[in-house]
């Protein structure tokens, strides 16, 4: 049996813990840079926001409804995640962390329990912890557990755990489930599945394995098959990432390029230091850069480009220099940019990459880095960087409505008065 255990709209809940008058009011929380709306109390639901929906066309109605807007509190969403997974972890070892807020429980061992009352006391305790509310499906396999989960947000009489123990049960959420709720089912999939008369999660289970397979791979005949009851998706462990990303959106356009060409480097200089945080280097970089298409009045222009790095590395110098070729080789003057940032892909293990005959990282730059990183961890980051990083500034996103990191810094610990 597995548990998904889940945090009610989550970025929000955080927003709620440490402002009480938050309850019970319609609340939203912002994506980076203020741009859209990425989680949402129930009441902000009920009162038709839309996820997903753009700061901008929306302010007015945010007005007009008493809506509270926060922007993304990462630090503090993820402390509290730790928080829950810390908890999670006295219930057993073995889990994933799915995301922020979601873990997966392998309960296979726990048939002496009554798993119902088991699912109760882990959304207890974490609550009582954490003051986080918390859904817990759970079932003979990962995407029942999902079902289950759903199950259970939706039906507040469940008190927020529901348990899919026989076939009774499987069979009738698999009715009630709508298609494009399954996990593992885009849009596209969702789609097509409709086009050919399924609706309904039970609908698919009854499609041969044959044509599964041939529309939708081996994939879709595992998520058949986790679904009927059989588990094929055992949890996974935590692999190092095969793309690592940073961009951003700036908090207007720009044309110069030395300001565009600053911030490419710096987002090259962050991947770096994911890439030595994860012990991993790189061989291939990209770049790209866009202007705004939502300002119809401007020109538009995008673009990006792949620039092969000639040995593997993790080097805030090598990347840097490899995004700054690229950029050199998009950059086209006279556009409005308003969005940038830098991929690095081609990722290997720090101690296994392969070597090249002729030519190979100077030894001095790993040392350096280690340096760097450790000074940089010791009095804070960005007290070391590169010279063509802007010295002078510290750039941060455009967050109007950010709380307090209540747990993370001592200067923003929550006041009682």
């Amino acid at each position: 049996m597995y548990a998904l255990v889940d945090i009610n709209n989550f970025y929000v809940s955080c927003e709620r813990i440490f402002n009480p008058t938050l309850r019970n009011r319609p609340v939203v929380v912002l994506s980076n840079n203020d741009g859209c709306v990425i989680s949402r109390s129930n009441e902000a639901k009920k009162a038709g926001i839309p996820m997903g929906a753009p700061t901008f066309k929306y302010k007015e109605k945010f007005q007009e409804l008493g809506i509270q807007v926060f922007s993304s509190n990462y630090a503090l969403y993820g402390d509290m995640s730790n928080r829950v997974y810390r908890i999670l972890q006295n219930y057993t070892l073995n889990l994933e962390v799915y995301s922020i807020d979601e873990c997966f429980l392998n309960l296979h061992d726990f048939s002496r329990h009554s798993l119902g009352a088991y699912g109760k006391k882990i959304r207890q305790e974490i609550l009582q912890k954490t003051l986080l509310p918390t859904c817990v499906g759970i079932a003979p396999t990962k995407a029942l557990a999902k079902v289950a989960n759903h199950i259970a947000k939706k039906f507040p009489e469940l008190k927020g755990v529901y348990l899919i123990d026989t076939d009774e049960k499987r069979l009738k959420a698999l009715k009630w489930l709508n298609i494009e709720d399954v996990w593992g089912i885009g849009r596209q999939m969702s789609k097509k599945l409709k086009a050919n008369g399924v609706h309904k999660a039970s609908q698919f289970i009854e499609l041969p394995d044959e044509y599964i397979r041939k529309q939708f791979s081996v994939v879709g005949l595992r998520l058949k098959k986790e679904l009927e009851g059989i588990s094929v998706l055992g949890l996974e462990e935590i692999q190092t990432k095969k793309h690592i990303a940073t961009t951003r959106s700036f908090d207007t356009t720009y044309t110069d390029k030395e300001y565009i060409k600053e911030r490419i480097t710096t987002f090259a200089v962050t991947c770096a230091q994911k890439l030595r945080k994860q012990k991993s280097t790189c061989q291939v970089v990209t770049v790209f850069i866009y202007t705004n298409r939502f300002n119809e009045k401007q020109d538009q222009y995008s673009r990006s480009i792949n620039v092969s790095m000639p040995y593997p590395t993790n080097s805030d110098i090598e990347l840097a220099k490899c995004a700054q070729k690229g950029l050199d080789l998009i950059f086209k003057q006279g556009y409005h940019y308003k969005k940038a940032g830098v991929i690095v892909g081609g990722i290997a293990p720090e101690h296994g990459k392969q070597f090249v005959l002729f030519e190979e990282e100077p030894v001095k730059h790993r040392t350096l880095m280690q340096t760097i990183d450790r000074l940089n961890s010791k009095y804070g980051t960005q007290k070391l960087k590169l010279a063509s990083q802007a010295l002078d500034k510290t750039w941060k996103m455009n967050q109007e409505h950010l709380s307090p990191n209540y747990t993370t810094k001592w200067n923003e610990i929550l006041e009682i008065r």
